[in-house]
């Protein structure tokens, strides 16, 4: 299977939406649980922030592996 048919249903419309609405949420929890404490005291850098985008970027991805897997097993039954 070709690249672009495997990422093909993370691209649609609705599939797309809740894996970004599942980024948004888990995001700010992990944020808040990891990172919280050092914006409050006003210790943030610049490596805070690659943190805080990292918090949202890794449930996005999963959650996308978690379509292709879906997907993929709905293709081989």
């Amino acid at each position: 299977m070709a690249l672009w048919e495997t990422i093909a249903p993370c691209r649609q419309r609705a599939n797309l939406r809740r894996t970004i609405r599942i980024a948004l949420i888990v995001g700010f929890v992990l944020t808040v649980i990891n990172q919280l404490d050092v914006i409050l005291k006003g210790d943030a850098t610049a490596l805070t922030g690659v943190k805080i985008v990292l918090n949202f970027c890794v449930p996005f991805v999963v959650s996308n592996l978690g379509v292709m897997a879906a997907t993929r097993t709905a293709h081989e039954l």
